[in-house]
């Protein structure tokens, strides 16, 4: 049984409870039984299912932060008046150690649609992608930021 079901079933059974078949009588029904299913989820929907939503959300989440952090690091070097001070473009070679094509396309797109990164090309053993960016610290710090970061996020969804 669906928890949908559940509630309008709770819903209906707390109206018979109470003998007032109302609009209101319902709602209160139909709310106090979505709380018992909320309260009781894990008994409905199979951990790894709850496990999964977790893992996509924090992904959205990673990827909403990353958005708005890259775009404003963007923001700033655009808005610096020695432009060719600010920018320091290069492309690095990013080992992978996501193997799908799925995986690698997921990430590949993450990347790309940060501001300041562009993903480019994958290697033909699809061991390596090729990734652009705008202003370059250090190659390390760059690749150490994307493996603990989209990366992680990528592999704990698919694993």
């Amino acid at each position: 049984m669906n928890p949908a079901s559940i509630v309008i079933m709770l819903a209906l059974v707390w109206a018979a409870i109470t003998g007032a078949f109302t609009g209101l009588s319902l709602l209160l029904g139909a709310a106090i039984g979505g709380v018992a299913v909320l309260l009781l989820r894990s008994a409905f929907a199979p951990p790894r299912v709850l496990r999964r939503i977790r893992q996509v959300a924090s992904l959205a989440l990673l990827f909403l932060y990353e958005l708005a952090a890259s775009a404003v690091r963007v923001a700033v070097v655009v808005l610096t008046p020695d432009l060719k001070a600010a920018l320091r473009p290069a492309i690095i070679a990013f080992p992978l150690t996501v193997k799908s094509d799925a995986e690698i396309t997921l990430l590949a797109n993450l990347i790309t649609l940060t501001p300041g990164t562009l993903s480019i090309d994958v290697s033909e053993d699809r061991s390596v992608l090729y990734v652009h960016v705008l202003t370059l610290s250090t190659r390390e710090a760059l690749i150490a930021d994307i493996a603990g970061g989209f990366e992680a996020k990528v592999r704990e969804i698919y694993s």
